[in-house]
C-alpha cells in the first residue's frame, strides 16, 4: 500500500509539474481593445463586422431575438441560450453584448456572442 501511495503522489507531482511547464503564463493579451459603438454607428458598418454595443436589453421579442436599445437608438439582437452562459438580465441592467452585424437587403440585427453585465 505504500508504495502505491508513493507511486500514486509521484505521478501527481510531475503531472502538476509538466503542465506548470507546457504552460508556464495562462495570460492572454493585456493591450488595447475594440471600443465600444453606439447602435447608430452600427447600422453604418458591414456585413459580419465585429461590435461592442453598451446599454439595455429593453425587453423580448420571442425566440432568441431581443430589443436592445442606446443613447441613439434600437436594433433587434439575437442572444443564443448558450450565450447567456446563466447569467439573468432585466430592462433596468446595462449590459456590454459583443458579436457581429448581420445585414442583408431587408433586415439588420446583431448576432451576439457575449453577453456581459455592467
Amino acid at each position: 500500500m505504500k508504495k502505491f501511495m508513493a507511486v500514486s503522489a509521484l505521478a501527481l507531482v510531475m503531472g502538476v509539474s509538466a503542465n506548470v511547464w507546457a504552460n508556464p503564463n495562462m495570460g492572454g493579451y493585456t493591450g488595447p481593445s475594440q471600443a465600444a459603438v453606439s447602435v447608430e454607428e452600427a447600422k453604418k458598418l458591414s456585413d459580419d463586422s465585429a461590435v461592442i454595443l453598451v446599454g439595455k436589453i429593453e425587453k423580448s421579442l420571442g425566440g432568441e431575438k431581443y430589443l436592445f436599445t442606446d443613447n441613439t437608438g434600437s436594433v433587434t439582437v439575437e442572444i443564443d441560450n448558450e450565450d447567456w452562459r446563466g447569467l439573468s438580465v432585466n430592462e433596468k441592467d446595462t449590459v456590454e453584448l459583443r458579436g457581429e452585424v448581420d445585414k442583408d437587403f431587408t433586415s439588420f440585427e446583431i448576432d451576439v456572442d457575449t453577453v456581459i453585465k455592467k
